[in-house]
C-alpha cells in the first residue's frame, strides 16, 4: 500500500468515525447534543480535524442521513425477500420501513425531520436516496396498473412516513399496527380485504 493510499484510507476511517460518533450521540441524547466540541472529544480528534472532513454540523447530519438511506434500502429489500406475491412484497417493504423508523429514531430524524440540503426527488440526489426510493418503486410497480409508478411510489412513501411519524409520536393506537398495515396494503392494491 502506498503512502497516499494509506492516507486516503485513514481519512476515510476518520470520516466514518465522525459519522458513527454523531449517530451514537444522537441516539443516546438527541441531535441537540451533537456538537462539534462533543464529537471532537468523543473521537479524540481536534475540531480542526473534524472541520477538515465536514464543513459544519449540518454536513455531518447529511452524511448520517445518507448512510441511513443506504440502511433503509437494505432493510426494505430484505423485508420483501420471501414475499410470494406483490401484495406480500408491499407488506414486507412497509413493515421493514416502519420497523426501521422505530428502531432508529435519531437516524430517522436526520433522514426526514431535520433540515438538510439533500436534493430529494432530483437526479443529482445521492445514490443512496435513489436506492431507497427504488426499493419502494420496485415493490409498487407490479401493483401500479395504469397509475404512474413513480407517483404511486411517492404516495406509498408518504403513507409509510406518516404512519412512522405518528406511531413514533404516540399518536396512533399501538395495538392496531397490523390492521393499519393490512388496510394500507389493501388501499394501494385495490383489495377489499
Amino acid at each position: 500500500m502506498t503512502r497516499l493510499e494509506r492516507r486516503e484510507r485513514e481519512r476515510a476511517e476518520r470520516r466514518q468515525a465522525i459519522i458513527t460518533a454523531a449517530r451514537e450521540l444522537a441516539e443516546a441524547d438527541g441531535w441537540e447534543a451533537v456538537t462539534t466540541r462533543r464529537l471532537s472529544d468523543r473521537i479524540e480528534y481536534s475540531q480542526p480535524v473534524l472541520y477538515s472532513h465536514f464543513e459544519n454540523r449540518d454536513a455531518i447530519i447529511e452524511a448520517v442521513a445518507i448512510e441511513g438511506f443506504s440502511e433503509l434500502a437494505a432493510a426494505m429489500h430484505y423485508g420483501k425477500t420471501n414475499a410470494r406475491t406483490p401484495e406480500a412484497a408491499l407488506r414486507g417493504t412497509a413493515g421493514a420501513y416502519l420497523e426501521f423508523a422505530k428502531a432508529n429514531p435519531a437516524l430517522y430524524d436526520a433522514m426526514f425531520t431535520l433540515a438538510t440540503d439533500l436534493p430529494f426527488g432530483r437526479p443529482e440526489a445521492p445514490a443512496q436516496l435513489h436506492d431507497a426510493f427504488d426499493e419502494i418503486r420496485k415493490t409498487v410497480e407490479p401493483l401500479a396498473g395504469s397509475r404512474d409508478p413513480e407517483t404511486l411510489t411517492e404516495i406509498v412513501w408518504s403513507s409509510m412516513h406518516g404512519l412512522a411519524s405518528l406511531a413514533r409520536a404516540g399518536r396512533l393506537r399501538p395495538d392496531f399496527h397490523h390492521e393499519r398495515m393490512a388496510i394500507l396494503a389493501d388501499l394501494l392494491t385495490g383489495s377489499r380485504g
